[in-house]
């Protein structure tokens, strides 16, 4: 089961200006984004079914040029969900009364379906009076285009572009412009992991796609394959520590374009200590007749 919440709060966590700069640039006009806090995490008590409801990321921030501040509050949404925007209102009442500050209530619907346009508003009115109109701001990315934001130099749409709107057989373009756009902002190995892990949670290609998307990455240039390549390295070493030798197999693939039965047969026998050292020099071997003698050596 893939754990949603803890990816995307993960992902805004660490890069939550660049989310704001993203989505809702207008924010960072009145905002010193020197003073961000974390608080800890809120658990409510639902008072009609007993659920213990867990807020995603709630973030304390100061209004620039004021001694004063205001909370973003931010849920990811990963399935539809009746009344959800009743749900929201409850959150933002109770934060209300606990911390008497203003509060930004945000929303990523990050769901593939339904794709209709969900509400962003909460509303109690009677025939001739409107009590209560609570809004929250939406991002549904199954409604937005992925190539809308190829231009936009940002780790976040690094990573929600897998997310967004497009056609199945777009899908291996992609993913491989996802990888260009992260290799290109020069992030550090932590962050870079983190954004490729989440890329590659939600774009996982079976092996026929993988052999399409190595032919796209072939035709890029030389400094983009190989620092995607070694992307998709930190990938495969993780597969190993899992003990899977079929990712190790699916980059030489990769690499070399085919392996006979005899050489997949020969790397299902070597150790985890052995496949991790072929990981380590699978840049290194320019042919197959290198993979051989690689093998050789290990008798």
């Amino acid at each position: 089961m893939i754990d949603h919440d803890r990816l995307f709060k993960e992902l805004i966590q660490t890069f939550f200006w660049e989310f704001i700069e993203l989505f809702l640039p207008e924010v960072l006009e009145y905002v010193a984004q020197d003073k961000l806090t974390f608080l800890t995490e809120e658990i409510f008590t639902d008072v009609t079914t007993g659920d213990k409801r867990r807020i995603d990321l709630l973030a304390q921030v100061k209004w620039r040029e004021e001694n004063s501040y205001f909370l973003i509050h931010l849920e990811n949404q990963a399935y539809s969900q009746k009344e959800f925007e009743r749900r929201m209102f409850h959150y933002f009442a109770r934060l209300d009364a606990k911390y008497l500050m203003p509060i930004f209530p945000i929303v990523i619907f990050s769901y593939d379906e339904p794709r209709r346009p969900q509400k962003s508003q909460y509303a109690v009115h009677f025939p001739h009076r409107r009590i209560l109109e609570f809004n929250y701001f939406a991002i549904q990315l199954n409604n937005l285009n992925w190539r809308n934001f190829l231009n936009q130099p940002n780790p976040v749409a690094a990573a929600l572009m897998a997310k967004m709107d497009f056609k199945p057989e777009e899908k291996i373009k992609v993913k491989l412009e996802c990888l260009r756009m992260l290799v290109t902002l020069k992030l550090n190995p932590a962050k870079i992991e983190l954004i490729s892990g989440f890329i590659d949670t939600y774009l996982r290609l079976n092996t026929t796609e993988e052999q399409e998307f190595n032919t796209e990455l072939h035709q890029a240039n030389l400094f983009e394959e190989e620092q995607i390549m070694k992307i998709v390295t930190s990938w495969m070493e993780q597969g190993i520590e899992q003990g899977e030798q079929k990712v190790i197999k699916i980059l030489l693939k990769q690499r070399f374009n085919y392996i006979d039965p005899t050489l997949e047969s020969r790397i299902d026998g070597l150790s985890s200590k052995q496949i991790e050292n072929l990981a380590s020099v699978i840049f290194d071997l320019q042919s197959l007749e290198d993979l051989i003698k690689w093998l050789d050596q290990q008798n």
